[in-house]
């Protein structure tokens, strides 16, 4: 039976979510052509973004699930619509770090790219009005992030276990994953979905030979070519001439 779209439910800064006629257990999540920076205060946009993050979800996401990986994807609707499980998000961002990049290179007096000897796996929380603050373990628990401490340690495995299948993907798309944000939420089972987004807005993506930036920094930096290097992910890792 073909799913119809309800009401809208939710808009955030790229993606709209909305009811699934008949099917509570669902949403249907549409990505939006935005473009967002330092806590929406820096905007922008242009067309075809939405279409390239969700195929880059969508196929990443296919891949994560060929490796065991569940991901709220149940099926794409159109270049810019998907059908999800409807979960209960989790309110941290979890980051993973490979190299130290951005604010955090600046904050702890490192040149930007230094490497780790391991993954670095942080929380932060998810609360724009607070400008989304770093929270140790113990912060988490006493702000009710979740319920457990157990469970935040199976989000730093599941964590480093995206990181390894998703550093593999962008490795043969010629691309380094520097770090990268993903949320997660809770199904009608109580299980740990990732959800959200995998792309350049979330992504710090460097090509292995030149160190050219290939995500959402070219934005916030001012760099220039936006829009050809997000369709230069799509391309590359399809496999395809960028």
């Amino acid at each position: 039976m073909e799913k119809v779209k309800a009401e809208l439910l939710y808009e955030g800064k790229a993606k709209k979510m909305y009811a699934v006629v008949g099917r509570p257990e669902e949403v249907w999540v549409e990505y939006k052509d935005s473009l967002t920076a330092f806590n929406a205060q820096k905007t922008g946009s242009f067309a075809g973004k939405g279409m390239i993050n969700a195929k880059i979800t969508s196929l990443l996401y296919g891949r994560l699930k060929k490796a065991g990986i569940p991901t709220h994807l149940i099926a794409d609707v159109s270049d810019t619509e998907m059908i999800c499980e409807k979960l209960t998000i989790i309110p941290l961002e979890v980051v993973t770090r490979n190299r130290l990049a951005g604010s955090t290179a600046k904050k702890l007096g490192k040149d930007e790219g230094t490497s780790l000897e391991k993954p670095l796996v942080e929380f932060y929380y998810k609360d724009d009005a607070l400008g989304d603050p770093f929270l140790s373990d113990d912060q988490a628990l006493m702000m009710k992030a979740v319920p457990a401490r157990a469970d935040l340690e199976i989000l730093k495995t599941k964590a480093l276990e995206i990181n390894r299948v998703l550093r593999a993907e962008f490795e043969k798309a010629g691309l380094e994953l520097i770090d990268f944000k993903l949320e997660f939420g809770r199904n009608a089972k109580n299980e740990i979905v990732l959800a959200d987004e995998v792309s350049p807005d979330t992504c710090r993506l460097w090509d292995f030979k030149t160190g050219e930036k290939f995500d959402k920094d070219r934005f916030r930096r001012d760099l220039g070519k936006v829009e050809e290097s997000y369709q230069a992910v799509l391309h590359r890792l399809k496999g395809e001439q960028s």
